[in-house]
């Protein structure tokens, strides 16, 4: 590995591609405008289970079985499962994966923690401590609730500004296999506080997170935003993205070039879908829609060069109690297209 920069690791002197994936998507994210993209789509949130986060569990494992499946690998030929969620002690993941019986690494940056995972993931095929892993994550709007704001059957009033949790998983296996999407560059970002104390304004407080990671990869790779076909934030919804966009053409960004940027939570709803409010977040939100939606854009030759930055927002009802401002992190993945002769 050569680092790039202050914060970016290039994978490129010894690729990791993008051998399967997999997207278990909401009743509610079925029915927006990606929907035909998901693997699976469920016809309701609870799936029949006992609780919500018994939901997220099954939901995990699915999304990862089915990356399996499509990698044409089993469980026994996976090095290392690292993944995230939103729960406490990230239950989705480890007790969602335990029937698999493999290495496993959690991990945690609120809804940038596919990115983080990712890099993770990245990092261990691309320096040869493992041949294969699978990184993912999850998210449910009810279990969400109740850790970090109010549980769902208190039927709390939301702002315009707020994002609805997206509910669902998204995993992909890595590996070093020729296959058409390659992960490049991994860009590590830096907590940054712009001391948003809202935790109904999730899309405010990762704007300058998001700003920040983005121009440190540019900066450390000497690319440009013309460089990338799309440039995608993860959680960031409608009013996050607008004001994405602001911050960077206060740093200069041209803005015609601004028209690169879009955001995952705002693609990922319909805006006269019931609840949505700004759009999407949550820890499966950039996850779904990267795994589905954008490689396909690269597998069909519209888009040869993406950058996905999630966002998270690090709060937590502790510190929201505590009445601590909201500091936030985005972590940035490079996918490119590769021919595959």
């Amino acid at each position: 590995m050569s680092r790039l920069g202050r914060a970016t690791w290039d994978f490129q002197s010894t690729p990791v591609y993008v051998e399967g994936y997999g997207t278990v998507a909401g009743q509610l994210e079925g029915k927006g405008p990606l929907g035909a993209d998901f693997d699976l789509v469920l016809e309701n949130d609870r799936i029949d289970d006992d609780t919500w986060e018994h939901s997220e569990q099954r939901m995990f494992a699915k999304a990862v079985q089915l990356a399996m499946t499509t990698a044409n690998v089993t469980a026994e030929q996976i090095d290392v499962l690292v993944g995230a969620d939103l729960n406490a002690q990230l239950t989705a993941f480890y007790l969602g994966t335990r029937a698999f019986a493999r290495p496993s690494l959690g991990v945690y940056s609120a809804c940038a923690s596919i990115c983080e995972s990712l890099a993770v993931a990245g990092l261990l095929v691309h320096t040869g401590h493992v041949d294969r892993a699978v990184a993912g994550t999850s998210s449910h709007t009810s279990t969400a609730e109740r850790q970090f704001r109010y549980p769902t059957e208190y039927g709390a009033q939301k702002p315009p500004t707020a994002q609805r949790t997206v509910t669902g998983s998204g995993a992909v296996v890595l590996g070093t296999s020729v296959h058409p999407i390659q992960v490049t560059h991994a860009t590590v970002g830096t907590v940054v506080d712009y001391g948003i104390a809202s935790p109904w304004e999730m899309g405010a407080a990762m704007a300058p997170a998001a700003c920040d990671t983005i121009l440190q990869h540019l900066s450390d790779t000497g690319r440009s935003v013309k460089d990338y076909d799309l440039i995608a934030t993860g959680d960031l919804g409608h009013v996050g993205l607008k004001l994405l966009k602001e911050l960077l053409a206060e740093k200069g960004v041209p803005q015609p070039e601004l028209r690169t940027f879009v955001d995952c939570g705002a693609m990922i709803y319909d805006p006269n879908q019931p609840e949505v409010f700004s759009g999407g977040s949550g820890g499966a939100c950039c996850s779904i829609v990267t795994f589905s939606h954008l490689f396909r854009k690269l597998l069909n030759g519209e888009c040869r060069r993406i950058l996905v930055s999630a966002t998270g927002a690090l709060l937590s009802t502790v510190s929201v109690q505590q009445k601590d401002s909201i500091p936030s992190v985005s972590h940035a993945i490079a996918f490119e297209r590769k021919d595959v002769q």
